[in-house]
């Protein structure tokens, strides 16, 4: 008895403890939610009290008031349209270029096999930041930054990623060859076995991949800062929506319920995504490297 009250003892100290950890994780975020529904006579009464927390109960007719105005006024809808479109074509092109890449690697012999698994794996641990400079001054020469030419300097870069490369190869180094080896006695190319059949058995680890390709899309901000020229007035913005944030925050007169309701509209996709192939993240860092 003695040892299972024990038990219990622990048991219940671990949920409290977790429990108030989370939640201190989440006061922002409630903040955030909380004073995205407020105007900014009703934040300026909340402020310093528990109310900071809580929506503007009082008057709901004006609890969206600051995100239709993000919406109409700021347009951000438009810088939301342009990170799912780049995110839409670095995901498909990720799984093109890298699973290409990936399968090769981890399908075939070839001499120096062992000098690119090592510098694949160099590179995994090399900060993005320290190659940010060359990378502009090479896509700065090759395409000239103008216009469509910038979509494509934030498109291409992100289309191949090293560790995205060594997720899939760890995958397709599971599948069994006795599948490759049934559909080369069909008559199978290595491009027909590479789409009709690694494909198809690695949604697990696609999906993985896609996730994290649409979180780092959506999530950039310094690069396409960088590449992207600013839109003149009239003009259909190409700045994706983290990097929209910095101009939105800049208007002058914007309230602070405005901005967290820009807060809001750009981390929703994010959560609904996560949650959405949580599963599919799961089974495929799980099975990756593992024999299927």
């Amino acid at each position: 008895m003695n040892r299972a009250h024990k038990k219990t003892i622990l048991s219940a100290a671990y949920y409290v403890g977790g429990t108030v950890i989370a939640l201190l994780f989440l006061f922002p975020l409630v903040y955030m939610l909380a004073t995205s529904t407020k105007t900014e006579s009703v934040y300026a009464a909340d402020a310093g009290s528990l109310a900071m927390f809580l929506p503007n109960f009082k008057d709901l007719s004006t609890a969206f008031d600051n995100y239709k105005t993000i919406f109409t006024a700021y347009g951000i809808w438009r810088y939301a349209v342009n990170s799912v479109v780049y995110a839409a074509v670095v995901i498909v092109l990720n799984v093109l270029i890298n699973g290409l890449a990936a399968y090769v690697m981890a399908k075939f012999d070839f001499p120096g096999k062992g000098f690119f698994n090592f510098i694949i794996m160099f590179l995994i641990v090399v900060p993005v930041e320290t190659s940010i400079i060359p990378l502009y001054s090479i896509v700065k020469v090759l395409l000239g930054l103008k216009q469509t030419a910038s979509v494509l300097a934030v498109i291409l870069p992100s289309s191949i990623s090293i560790f995205n490369i060594f997720l899939l190869m760890q995958f397709f180094e599971g599948i069994p060859k006795e599948y490759e080896e049934a559909a080369r006695i069909d008559g199978a190319g290595n491009l027909r076995i590479f789409f009709s059949i690694v494909l198809p058995l690695s949604k697990p680890i696609i999906a993985t991949v896609a996730t994290f390709c649409f979180i780092g899309v959506w999530n950039d901000y310094l690069w396409p800062t960088m590449v992207l020229p600013y839109a003149e007035e009239g003009e259909w913005p190409l700045y994706p929506i983290q990097s929209a944030l910095t101009s939105i925050k800049s208007i002058q007169g914007i309230t602070t319920g405005e901005v967290m309701a820009s807060l809001v509209v750009t981390s929703i996709p994010i959560f609904v995504v996560y949650v959405a192939a949580q599963k599919y993240i799961v089974q495929g860092f799980g099975t990756a490297g593992l024999k299927m």
